[in-house]
């Protein structure tokens, strides 16, 4: 029996860039990448990659409608699950995005940047959303090691990131890794078999792609 890695497709996500960045680290690993929109391969699954991008509340209708959000909160129960920018912030409890509930599987709550006005330190007005690279952190968080994740990747290393609005965990033992923009905040939040980042790991070169790899090795 094939042994496969699911990558959701309801309608909201940078499928092909993920799903080729999936399909490039899973060559050593015996899995086959699978971009699905039918629940039955996201149960069948071994592990599974939730990707987002656009509004929060459309994400979420759009998982309800396609009929894959029992799939995916299955997986959330039952093997490895990542999630990728709104993506990650679906997982919480509610986004100030429209007012829109989440899904529960991380304690916490996504926050709007407050930063009209304020200047960065080499003086230019902080933009809305943020976008760019930016340096993440994974250690020194209170835990005694960083996620086993992050495997080899250093810390500090650099991402892409995309987005408007950032994750707040209720508990700071779910924040893996920490990025500034105007204010500290979760780059990378876990809990259990989940594992989810803000920052789009296939917009990442070599750091983005090992996230992938160590994802799919990664026994939780």
């Amino acid at each position: 029996m094939t042994r496969t890695v699911a990558v959701v497709d309801y309608g909201m996500g940078n499928l092909r860039s993920v799903s080729q960045a999936v399909q490039h680290v899973a060559q050593d690993s015996g899995l086959a990448v699978l971009i699905t929109a039918n629940p039955d391969e996201v149960y069948a699954a071994e592990r599974v990659v939730l990707p987002g991008q656009g509004a929060m509340r459309d994400c979420m209708r759009e998982l309800q409608d396609s009929g894959l959000k029992e799939a995916v909160l299955h997986a959330a129960a039952n093997k490895p699950l990542m999630g990728v920018c709104v993506g990650m912030q679906m997982l919480l409890d509610h986004s100030e995005e429209q007012d829109t509930p989440g899904l529960g599987l991380i304690p916490g709550q996504v926050k709007r940047f407050l930063l009209e006005g304020r200047l960065q330190p080499d003086g230019s007005r902080y933009k809305v959303p943020q976008m760019g690279w930016n340096q993440v952190w994974h250690s020194n968080l209170g835990h005694p090691r960083p996620h086993p994740v992050w495997g080899d990747v250093p810390d500090g290393s650099y991402f892409y990131f995309v987005h408007s609005y950032y994750a707040r965990p209720s508990d700071a033992r779910h924040s893996v890794g920490e990025t500034e923009y105007g204010q500290r905040f979760s780059a990378a939040i876990a809990r259990d078999n989940i594992f989810a980042t803000q920052f789009h790991p296939e917009k990442s070169a070599d750091h983005g792609l090992s996230l992938y790899r160590n994802f799919l090795h990664w026994k939780p």
